[in-house]
């Protein structure tokens, strides 16, 4: 990377840099000094698990050593990853990728960190770092589908009738932002838009016809924002950006090869996601729909009679995973996958001339023929699960699931990606894994084999937190109470609930694991205390949380959204419910599978694939209580089998090292202390 990277103009908040700046010394400035001074700039103090994990970074960076990193709230995580990978790009002349799971993070690191970390340390660097953020093509306004909206509208009969007119409102407003934004991304809309209204103005990567095919190519904006990230020292982005740029043939990055990944406790997931595709009925008849307008030879009307066929299948089936495919379903399947085949060719084949005399139909036409691949790739994917005689050898995990709202679907996932992480992120990059929750039991190593990271190639270091949660904090398993059933809770709970409301004089997180409990729970405390109680689904979630914040005898109730993310220091939040151990459901297909393939191969699978799945939970969730080096409070578990059964252990030594009681006298007396202090 030099020193003549392409600059941004005021303007532009994507890439942040400074044009002509005055060519300096190299750079010599150690990370240790680098660091003080960015410190000392931003107003903070010194953080000796800050400092630790910082030089671990470059020594990585330096060695070419993955590492993996635990730091707590409160230790300034991100500086100490930003300041190494700032020194390593201009030491190195490349891009350093960081990738996070939420949005938060994400705007959280561009719009707060790295430009006040850039305006620090450019005193001491060659020039003033410069910092993109990218994402997928979805997360940007589509140009080429944004001019075809109002005939895509007027055809689009899969949606709801009653629908169509709250629809078209936000259709309206997207068209008319269209032509005000300067970035087509999502997240710069407010207020934001449904997905449904969304999906009509934005394509995927494998709808996407290519910006040189296509008719608005040159004002595409993922393709402005994927010009101005190549010329940046750090580019944010996001584990779904990263995994298609490392599983894809194609470069979706800058190229790179050092990456950060915060918020590393939720990459299998992500990178799950991504590896996972689903087949609807709803999907097979909306291109069908799409193909009858392209010169199909009425091609879809074979796909529109299998799709037919397929949705009565499904409806005479139970939901859950495919074990086995018997000859019927196989028949449709390959009959299916032969006619998206054959459609995709017709509509493929573009009369001579037709991209120069009407690019918007050649267009639509090359959208449609990556649509239709996609489907038949992943009819493909099922069909060679089946057709792989040794279970062993079978990568994937298929499984048909039905929605009230969208029917029937076929899914097919990845059994694991560590084997994908392993050879297509860690062989090609020095990768750092950062998040405070990556000791599962008390180590490492659960979260590095979900990761494949390679034995030998990898250190690890737990920077700890400037807290003392022995100290701050009780953790309070209500041992007294019945087995959690899930059919509601028991009223000794929900009496449970209530005492401990009372004694923190509301104050309350309550971490459910399923919307009933949290509906059931919300419903009997607005009847028995005087606070407010508010739930998830009373409004979107950050408003919920800014409610409860601003307010110190609100309790918030909800389920696994908020167990990660909700940050709310100070007297606001004194005590976090558990109502139970968050096991996956048993019916779970992709976690069911995960467990019999580790016992199959003679491991524990319960341990390795339920309790881990529980005990990352249940670090999270009761990571939301201290928040501040001021924060006291307590975590109460409202699940015996915590301190009753022998894997209680494995779950306690994943969580914050907190003083311990089974005893709710001693409990209730703590949280009415913290009361009248």
């Amino acid at each position: 990377m030099s020193a003549e990277k392409t600059t941004s103009s005021p303007e532009d908040s994507t890439v942040i840099s400074t044009e002509d700046s005055p060519s300096k010394e190299p750079l010599n400035a150690s990370t240790q000094e680098l660091l003080a001074a960015a410190v000392e700039s931003l107003g903070g103090a010194r953080r000796a698990g800050q400092e630790a994990m910082a030089t671990a970074v470059t020594k990585a960076f330096d060695n070419k050593r993955h590492l993996a990193v635990q730091a707590g709230t409160g230790t300034g995580k991100s500086l100490a990853y930003l300041v190494p990978a700032l020194r390593h790009a201009q030491k190195t002349d490349s891009t350093v990728i960081v990738s996070t799971a939420t949005i938060a993070l994400q705007r959280q690191l561009v719009n707060r960190d790295l430009p006040r970390l850039a305006d620090a340390l450019e005193p001491l660097m060659e020039r003033k770092p410069t910092f993109a953020i990218m994402k997928g093509r979805s997360n940007y306004l589509c140009m080429n589908k944004v001019a075809r909206q109002e005939d895509l509208n007027q055809e689009d009969a899969l949606i709801e009738e009653e629908d169509l007119s709250w629809l078209g409102k936000h259709i309206v407003r997207l068209n008319e932002w269209a032509n005000e934004t300067e970035t087509g991304d999502r997240d710069d809309l407010d207020p934001g838009v449904p997905d449904l209204a969304w999906k009509q103005v934005s394509v995927t990567a494998r709808e996407c016809i290519g910006a040189s095919r296509c008719p608005h190519g040159e004002d595409c904006f993922a393709e402005i924002a994927r010009a101005k990230a190549k010329e940046a020292d750090v580019v944010v982005t996001n584990h779904a950006l990263l995994a298609i740029d490392a599983l894809s043939d194609v470069s979706v990055l800058p190229e790179h090869d050092v990456v950060v990944i915060d918020e590393a406790h939720e990459l299998d997931g992500r990178i799950t996601a991504v590896a996972s595709a689903e087949i609807t009925v709803n999907s097979l008849n909306l291109a069908a729909r799409r193909a009858s307008k392209l010169d199909s030879d009425k091609r879809e009307e074979r796909v529109q009679e299998i799709a037919g066929d397929l949705e009565t299948l499904l409806q005479t089936m139970q939901p859950g995973r495919w074990n086995d495919m018997d000859e019927g379903s196989k028949g449709t399947l390959v009959a299916l996958k032969d006619a998206l085949w054959a459609l995709r060719a017709q509509i493929a084949g573009a009369p001579e001339g037709e991209a120069a005399n009407d690019p918007e139909r050649f267009a639509e036409r090359q959208n449609l023929s990556n649509h239709l691949t996609e489907i038949h790739d992943a009819i493909v994917r099922i069909l060679e699960v089946f057709a792989e005689e040794d279970p062993s050898k079978q990568y994937d995990v298929v499984w048909h699931n039905h929605d009230d709202r969208r029917g029937d679907s076929l899914n097919v996932a990845p059994l694991s990606v560590a084997g994908l992480l392993h050879e297509k992120l860690f062989a090609e990059n020095t990768v750092v894994l950062a998040s405070a929750t990556l000791t599962i039991g008390g180590n490492f190593n659960a979260m590095a084999a979900s990761w494949g990271l390679p034995k030998g190639t990898w250190d690890s270091l737990d920077a700890g937190t400037p807290f003392d949660p022995a100290k701050s904090g009780i953790l309070y398993t209500a041992r007294h109470l019945p087995d959690p059933g899930r059919d509601g809770l028991p009223e000794e709970t929900l009496d449970e609930i209530y005492e401990l409301i009372t004694a923190a004089g509301g104050r309350t997180l309550g971490l459910f694991s399923s919307k009933r409990a949290a509906e059931q729970a919300t419903k009997a405390m607005r009847l028995r205390l005087p606070f407010d109680v508010l739930c998830q689904g009373d409004d979107n979630t950050a408003a919920l949380v800014k409610k409860f914040a601003d307010s110190e005898n609100t309790c918030l109730f909800g389920t696994l959204t908020l167990w990660q993310g909700v940050d709310v220091p100070g007297r606001s939040l004194s005590l976090v419910l558990i109502d139970r151990i968050p096991f996956p459901r048993p019916d779970d297909p992709l976690l069911q599978a995960r467990k019999e393939a580790a016992d199959a191969e003679g491991r524990n699978g319960f341990m390795e694939v339920a309790a881990t799945h529980a005990a990352l939970l249940m670090a999270q969730g009761a990571g939301r209580l201290l928040r501040h080096v001021g924060d006291r409070g307590v975590v109460a578990v409202l699940d015996h089998r915590l301190s009753t059964k022998r894997y209680g252990g494995f779950l306690r030594s994943s969580m914050p090292r907190f003083w311990e009681t089974t005893n709710p006298q001693t409990v209730r007396d703590a949280l009415k202390r913290l009361v009248s202090q």
